[in-house]
């Protein structure tokens, strides 16, 4: 469900059978090809070469962690030898307490060696794991603010979110637990087979012959281990996806009596998380049971001929210990680098997801060389044969041959049916989309010559529903205009008549008003996005269905605000109430994708024509 790229149903302007889907930017081709989930899966550790790239940038903590790790190997490796020569020595008939004595010192030394090494090996790398992830963090929620609102349609934010936390935590375990093991493990198995060639040649001979048959394993079931981890990630972020869709849909759910249908719902996306889980562990099981029967069958060998050798004299009973020693070192070592190898397997799949994300580049950006837009601005927009359709419905056109000119200062209503176009001409002023024929001025700028965000910023948008953040008043008011005063937020406030609740809240401005703006009533939130784009104090407004969710009261309340906002200012006003747009400059009625009247709503009425119609049928049922 939520591991595929999820494509968002019909807005309130687009109705199932209208022309005008969902807003689909134009990253839609591009994105759709970067987070196919369907696509080949490479079976290599390569994806975690980004993990590497971030982590270079901290070559001091890597310095120090790889001798904190090299220190801690040879520590290890030096405790056995010094049980050698305690076998050897302290227990010989010859041995004195003071030799005793000192050897037992040397291997306490080595101990606290050991202790501290890992001591400081467990920090850098736990530090490093915690910076890279940071890091990574960082860099995809930046790539992420960068791309069109398209991107959201076709990829579902809750399983971006989901990538965002639990594939993070498992790059994490990699650079600060993993790789920090199989370095450790390496070194001891590499150190410890030279060791054992050193004191016992012919025994070691036969430990090694057991490598290669531990290797083959560890590639064949590798391979399949990771397939599985990075389908069992996907699976886990259709869990998290899922709480979080349901939680937030939480009075709907109750409302309709679905609790149960949910319950049963999650069951099975739970259950087929298990299911993939499940089979990732057989698979590390299968490989783990194999190549400790390799390992520990050779050592257990090698141990065999190592007694007959003491039995007649050719090693001393010291070397058969150190040995024996090492050689359980060696073999743990190379078992747990079956797990190791799982464990990166997994973390390669993650840092596939994650780098999907890094890569996903946005198709609308500003030129090379951008043109300036004019100072001072003065408001005017011009769309001329303009013709436009949603990447993912080529077949439709949206917008026909759509021209129209709009004076600086001049307030021009849209109205029509749903799916007539309205919203997508909101789209292309924003410059979400790109036509595929015809331009859109801006002060007689080609939006295409621009800078998204030199166009962005001459637009002030109150969308039909108040979006607000999980912040405190004073940073929601102050959205478009970071540097206010609390002068001029107060000043934008009261023009929305928004002072007076906004005064009653318990800090005032520094009441935090909950996620989505819950502290406050949907007349509330939508004033205080008024405010917001007052305080912008941009030229052109886009009014998006302001008022169309309100009570009578509120409505009220609101309309006052959005006269004194729309003065001086030129506007775009989507109505499907009508009684909202009659004071309008200009109204412009759609019906698919075209022109099809303009004029006030005294000469559309008069005319009988679609708004006429459209008119008659609100007009009565609001006198009824």
């Amino acid at each position: 469900m939520h591991g595929e790229p999820q494509t968002r149903g019909p807005s309130e302007d687009q109705p199932d059978s209208g022309s005008e889907p969902s807003a689909l930017p134009e990253v839609v081709v591009d994105v759709a090809v970067a987070v196919d989930e369907d696509a080949p899966r490479s079976r290599s550790l390569a994806p975690l070469q980004m993990v590497f790239g971030a982590a270079k940038h901290y070559p001091r903590q890597i310095a120090l962690a790889l001798l904190a790790l090299v220190i801690t190997s040879a520590a290890t490796l030096a405790i056995p030898w010094r049980f050698k020569v305690i076998i050897d020595e302290a227990f010989g008939g010859g041995a004195t307490p003071d030799g005793i004595g000192h050897a037992f010192q040397y291997l306490l030394m080595i101990v606290v060696i050991l202790g501290i090494g890992t001591a400081l090996r467990f920090y850098f790398v736990s530090w490093l794991g915690e910076r890279v992830v940071a890091d990574i963090r960082l860099k995809v929620q930046h790539n992420l603010l960068r791309l069109s609102p398209g991107f959201y349609e076709v990829n579902s934010p809750k399983e971006i979110s989901s990538r965002m936390t639990s594939d993070t935590a498992i790059i994490e375990n990699v650079v600060g637990t993993t790789i920090s093991v199989a370095l450790r493990n390496s070194l001891t198995a590499i150190g410890g087979i030279g060791l054992l060639i050193f004191i016992a040649p012919s025994l070691t001979l036969g430990l090694l012959i057991g490598i290669p048959l531990v290797i083959a394993p560890i590639v064949f079931f590798g391979r399949k281990i990771r397939t599985v981890s990075r389908t069992s990630q996907d699976r886990i972020a259709d869990v998290g996806a899922y709480v979080t869709e349901v939680l937030a849909a939480m009075k709907i759910v109750q409302s309709f009596g679905q609790e149960r249908r949910e319950s049963e719902r999650f069951a099975g996306v739970v259950e087929e998380t298990f299911a993939v889980a499940r089979k990732r562990i057989i698979l590390r099981a299968a490989m783990t049971s194999v190549v400790i029967l390799l390992v520990f069958g050779a050592i257990t060998l090698a141990m065999w001929r190592g007694a007959l050798a003491v039995n007649q004299g050719t090693i001393t009973p010291g070397d058969m210990g150190f040995f024996v020693f090492v050689g359980i070192l060696v073999a743990g070592a190379l078992g747990s680098l079956t797990e190791v190898y799982g464990d990166l397997l997994r973390g390669a799949g993650a840092a596939s997801r994650l780098a999907e994300l890094l890569e996903s580049r946005p198709e609308i950006a500003a030129p090379a060389r951008p043109e300036r837009l004019p100072e001072p601005a003065r408001g005017s927009l011009s769309f001329r044969n303009v013709t436009f359709r949603y990447p993912a419905r080529p077949e439709v056109a949206a917008l026909k041959d759509f021209t129209l000119e709009i004076e600086p200062g001049e307030t021009v209503a849209i109205v029509g049916p749903s799916g007539a176009g309205k919203s997508t001409i909101f789209q292309l002023v924003e410059r979400f989309y790109d036509p595929q024929v015809g331009t859109i001025r801006l002060d007689g700028v080609p939006l295409t010559s621009a800078d998204p965000g030199d166009i962005r910023a001459r637009l002030a948008l109150v969308p039909q529903d108040g979006v607000l953040f999980s912040a405190n008043a004073r940073d929601n008011l102050r959205y478009g205009k970071w540097d206010a005063t609390d002068e001029q937020i107060w000043d934008a406030a009261r023009a929305a008549n928004a002072e007076s609740f906004i005064k009653a809240l318990p800090q005032g401005l520094d009441t935090y008003l909950g996620e989505g703006g819950t502290q406050l009533s949907g007349g509330q939130q939508q004033r205080v996005a008024i405010a917001r784009a007052l305080l912008r104090d941009a030229p052109i407004l886009l009014l998006d269905e302001a008022t169309s969710a309100l009570d009578a009261e509120s409505e009220q309340l609101v309309q006052q605000a959005l006269e004194k906002l729309m003065a001086q200012r030129t506007t775009l006003v989507i109505a499907h109430r009508l009684a909202t747009v009659r004071a309008a400059d200009r109204i412009v009625v759609l019906e698919d994708g075209r022109i099809v009247e303009q004029g006030t709503h005294d000469a559309l009425s008069k005319a009988g024509g679609l708004y006429a119609r459209l008119a008659r049928l609100q007009f009565a049922d609001a006198a009824a």
